[in-house]
């Protein structure tokens, strides 16, 4: 005959297998690549080479714009910004020549993905005010990534004591921001409405 501790001991739940192994894995620090970044200017200087290669990408990417836009003030507003953009590459060398550094371009998956992203919007609409509202969105994504970039690197320069890189990084954001309002004051004022009407017409 059992015991009453006996009983006790039998009626003991297993302890729970533990999931360490699995958890570990999941969130496992990244390893570094050999050429990482070990300091600011380091990571500074590669988030530049970053945005340089966004920004010449940029400039092949907007006269496609323009050309399947319809919208005369969106047509205009998009060549406004290829002239402005032309300018901003010219501005990142001059970041580049202040810090003693070679201006060169690293490929940037994010602006890449954007652009991409603009292309199948494009493919998707037909030519008119939905591909012109189409073509609005895709832009204003790439305004909102380019003023979180310039932000942040002027915000590094100043860190890093750069005030002169910081000046012409903080004029890029300003342009940016410019920029990103005028397509949405061309959004509001009549692309989305002419594309809203085309859409009531369609169902009638």
């Amino acid at each position: 005959m059992k015991t009453t501790e006996t009983k006790k001991a039998s009626t003991k739940k297993a302890p729970a297998k533990q999931s360490g192994a699995k958890t570990a894995s999941k969130g496992r620090t990244v390893k570094a690549k050999s050429d990482a970044a070990e300091g600011l200017r380091e990571l500074f200087v590669d988030s530049l080479k970053d945005i340089y290669w966004a920004e010449k990408a940029l400039t092949k990417a907007l006269p496609k714009m323009a050309k399947n836009a319809t919208s005369e003030n969106l047509i205009s507003a998009i060549n406004e910004h290829l002239t402005v953009t032309q300018g901003q590459v010219e501005r990142l060398e001059q970041v580049f020549k202040i810090l003693g550094e070679k201006a060169a371009a690293k490929k940037c998956d994010a602006m890449e993905g954007l652009i991409k992203e603009g292309e199948s919007i494009m493919e998707e609409t037909q030519q008119g005010p939905v591909r012109d509202a189409g073509i609005i969105s895709a832009s204003q994504k790439i305004e909102h990534y380019e003023i979180a970039s310039y932000g942040t690197l002027a915000a590094f320069a100043l860190t890093l004591n750069e005030e002169d890189a910081a000046a012409l990084l903080q004029q890029t954001l300003e342009e940016e921001k410019e920029a990103d309002t005028i397509l949405t004051e061309a959004a509001y004022n009549t692309i989305n409405f002419d594309a809203t009407e085309e859409d009531q017409q369609s169902e009638e």
